[in-house]
């Protein structure tokens, strides 16, 4: 079929590649448009405009789809339909009926669970043991489409939410070629979302980011790795007589007690409320991560030393 792919981040670039590879004609890439970035400020590409370039593909990268000329522009595409992957702008009803059959977008969750702006976090943090992707036809309401198909995820008890983004993109990569091949076959089955059971993964907020020490270790360790690689869970340490954000990216559960933010050995182990986190990597600012062993090489930390 011919596709307008519409996507931004990394977790959307196996869906262009796969997509592609499929066979479908795709029209043109919409993607953000570059942005400032790194300590020269110097505007740089987004992960799909890049691959789409490496393909050989059109770019577009409106700042907005709101102005009539270009709702016109893509209307004259004259696509089958649009593949929406973690594009982050709104699509006005003209575009969503811009093309034959519509515009499907591909989600982190299992619908109607975590719609929003960060699935995968969200559901880390909270503990679930299972997420997935979906394939959704999209509505004018935010996320809330009838779903198509999708595909159940196991999360790990350690596992972060890099790994899981990772995991999340591939499979939902297949997904969207499985459902494109549907749709051209006329045999794609979208049913109505259930309205219980939806919870909302709003954007991360730097302040949830500061590690709470008088929470249960379980509550921390979710929290790290929900946040891993970015943007970190932290807490602080007073180093050289000034206080120092670590951020911690990989910890494990430990059953042992003590009092909450106080070093419970010389393996990076901190007690928190119920039980106690052990850091096995952490990155100092500035610095690249590390092991809990090469930090404690060059940072004094055992027993009884209290964090902030």
């Amino acid at each position: 079929m011919r596709i307008v792919y519409m996507g931004t981040p990394d977790f959307a670039v196996p869906a262009l590649r796969a997509v592609h590879e499929a066979g479908h004609e795709i029209a043109a890439v919409y993607t953000q448009p570059p942005r400032a970035a790194g300590r020269g400020m110097a505007l740089r590409k987004s992960p799909v405009h890049m691959a789409a370039e490496q393909a050989g593909l059109a770019v577009r990268t409106p700042a907005s789809l709101k102005g009539a000329q270009e709702q016109e522009q893509f209307r004259a595409l004259d696509a089958d339909a649009a593949v929406v992957v973690a594009y982050g702008l709104i699509l006005p009803q003209s575009i969503l009926d811009g093309t034959r059959y519509g515009a499907f977008n591909l989600h982190a969750s299992l619908m109607p669970r975590w719609r929003g702006a960060a699935p995968i976090n969200r559901a880390i943090m909270a503990g679930d043991t299972e997420t997935g992707v979906s394939v959704m036809r999209i509505t004018e309401r935010l996320d809330e489409g009838p779903v198509c198909l999708e595909i159940r995820v196991p999360i790990g008890r350690d596992e972060t939410a890099g790994e899981l983004h990772d995991v999340l993109a591939e499979r939902g990569a297949r997904l969207m070629v499985q459902a494109l091949a549907a749709l051209g076959e006329g045999k794609l089955d979208c049913r109505p979302q259930a309205e219980d059971g939806a919870t909302y993964a709003n954007k991360i907020d730097p302040a949830e980011t500061r590690i709470d020490w008088t929470r249960p270790a379980g509550e921390v360790h979710d929290m790290i790795r929900g946040l891993s690689p970015y943007p970190g869970a932290w807490f602080e340490l007073e180093l050289n007589g000034r206080r120092e954000r670590i951020r911690v990216l990989r910890s494990t559960f430990v059953e042992s007690s003590g009092t909450p933010g106080v070093a419970l050995d010389d393996h990076l182990t901190i007690a928190c409320a119920e039980g106690a986190v052990r850091f096995t990597q952490v990155q100092r600012a500035g610095k690249k991560p590390m092991s809990a062993e090469d930090f404690l090489r060059g940072v004094p930390l055992g027993p009884g030393d209290k964090v902030s």
